[in-house]
């Protein structure tokens, strides 16, 4: 066997196929890499609740990251530690207030699986209603009393810029902000100094794998710090042109096996 390493793995555009379902193929070949003693986990912007599934589909014994870094455990032992860092109730509220001064459709905040929605909207109840979460709806000033793992501005691409601006200027000590990729065009904030390479080098530390032993996959502007610390961070065919610019190698599509290819080939799985 090659030395242990550690593969972190993002969810959506990454892991996942574009029908939100893993490959028989990339089931395989994870299932080999840990057979062979790696390590293997996922580290996505999803809350727990809407990647449980995909942690027991592919029998996880490991920690995850949720949140984009806001929040990571180990599902299975709850002596691993419980770090949830969540953004400051009275930030959340100002940047709910200044909202007000620019059009938007949404505000959701998520305080772990309970979630509030500022007004009525049965689509993105689809979305975030998944693991039957506590669903709040109302005015966020009046209805959030507690500090939100996350927040979520879904305005249009006009607007988007615009708020995050608003954004950078008022609040950029304090928060860290992304852009969802389209269709939806939703901001996401969380509290500064939070990313998935926070979580994943909780990780890699617990299980002594130094960071040129994680080999991290992902595609979008929430995997930039996780590919930049992974000694091996890859770039998806489909990742956007900023993540492959930093990467040290880009692999194939979500939708061609590219996990699977890159982790089959590095680690001699074949």
């Amino acid at each position: 066997m090659s030395e242990r390493h550690l593969i972190a793995l993002d969810l959506d555009g990454t892991l996942l196929k574009d029908d939100k379902t893993i490959s028989l193929k990339t089931k395989d070949v994870i299932k080999k890499a840990k057979e062979e003693g790696h390590v293997v986990m996922i580290a996505t912007g999803r809350p727990y609740r809407s990647s449980e599934m995909y942690y027991r589909e592919l029998e996880l014994d490991t920690p995850i990251v949720n949140f984009n870094g806001a929040f990571t455990h180990h599902p299975l032992n709850s002596n691993w530690g419980f770090y949830h860092q969540p953004l400051d109730v009275k930030v959340a509220k100002n940047i709910v207030e200044a909202c007000r001064s620019f059009q938007f459709h949404n505000i959701i905040a998520e305080v772990m699986d309970d979630v509030y929605f500022h007004y009525h909207d049965q689509k993105l109840l689809d979305i975030f209603g998944f693991g039957n979460p506590k669903i709040t709806t109302g005015d966020l000033k009046s209805f959030l009393h507690d500090s939100p793992t996350s927040l979520l501005i879904h305005t249009e691409e006009d607007q988007l810029q615009k708020i995050r601006e608003h954004l950078s200027e008022v609040h950029a000590e304090v928060i860290e902000q992304r852009s969802w990729a389209a269709p939806w065009h939703v901001i996401e904030i969380i509290k500064a100094g939070l990313n998935k390479a926070v979580g994943l080098k909780k990780a890699a530390d617990y299980y002594g794998i130094p960071a040129e032993r994680v080999i991290a996959f992902g595609d979008e502007d929430n995997d930039l710090e996780m590919i930049d610390y992974a000694g091996h961070g890859i770039a998806m065919g489909n990742a956007i042109d900023q993540l492959k610019n930093i990467a040290n190698d880009i692999t194939l599509t979500n939708e061609e096996d590219g996990v699977a290819a890159y982790i089959e080939d590095l680690l001699n799985l074949k």
